[in-house]
């Protein structure tokens, strides 16, 4: 098994596609979904006493709107944060995980006085504000959309690499598949799948890309 479809979104699909390459597979880019800026003037900041990143897009589309690098930071994985720190924040820390870990990172280290700025997706992956009901306040800014591309399922994949539920629904709307293994990053990923005909799916022991290529490699032992 050495084809691996890449479905994510650019410009992170050619760091996964990158990635595969170096572990001997053979990788093909072909995103479901392409990530659209929303028309926005720069936030206002009254009352922000902290940022919280749960995408590396979200870090790259606050800092295009945004000169504000003193805030601190909570990122929701390891390389969120090194976007972060990249962008020129510096105090930065990773909840090492799932948007959970961030909640519990948030509500153990968040500033007492003021809000939480959350900028990300217009249909996150979860609901941070929620998870944090009248422990933090936390207050959501839709900065970008992830749209579907059109895609048609590649010829010839063995595999697929799901990175998020809105591109595990794209995926099971182009089924059935002929036997392949779909690997997701999330147990909501995974979900968006049950039900789809032809796939074996697996799930990363941990919502991050180094758990995505080792659940990959234990589907494809020969690789």
């Amino acid at each position: 098994m050495r084809r691996v479809w890449v479905t994510r979104a650019e410009p992170g699909a050619t760091r996964t596609a990158a990635r595969l390459t170096a572990l001997g597979f053979e990788p093909v880019v072909a995103p479901l979904l392409a990530i659209r800026p929303l028309a926005r003037s720069a936030p206002g900041l009254e009352r922000v006493a902290a940022l919280a990143f749960t995408s590396r897009n979200g870090v790259g589309a606050f800092a295009a709107l945004s000169d504000e690098r003193s805030l601190p930071v909570f990122a929701v994985g390891d390389a969120t944060a090194a976007a972060a720190r990249a962008a020129g924040f510096a105090t930065v820390r990773s909840a090492g995980g799932a948007l959970e870990d961030l909640a519990r990172l948030l509500a153990a280290e968040a500033p007492a006085d003021g809000v939480v700025l959350a900028p990300g997706a217009q249909e996150p992956a979860g609901d941070l504000p929620a998870l944090l009901a009248g422990r933090v306040e936390v207050r959501r800014l839709p900065l970008y959309e992830a749209v579907a591309t059109g895609t048609v399922a590649p010829a010839g994949f063995d595999a697929v690499l799901v990175h998020s539920p809105r591109a595990g629904r794209a995926l099971a709307a182009l089924g059935p598949f002929a036997g392949q293994v779909a690997v997701a990053i999330s147990a909501g990923a995974s979900a968006a799948l049950v039900g789809t005909s032809g796939l074996d799916i697996r799930l990363a022991a941990r919502p991050d890309e180094a758990a995505l290529f080792e659940a990959l490699g234990k589907a494809s032992p020969r690789v």
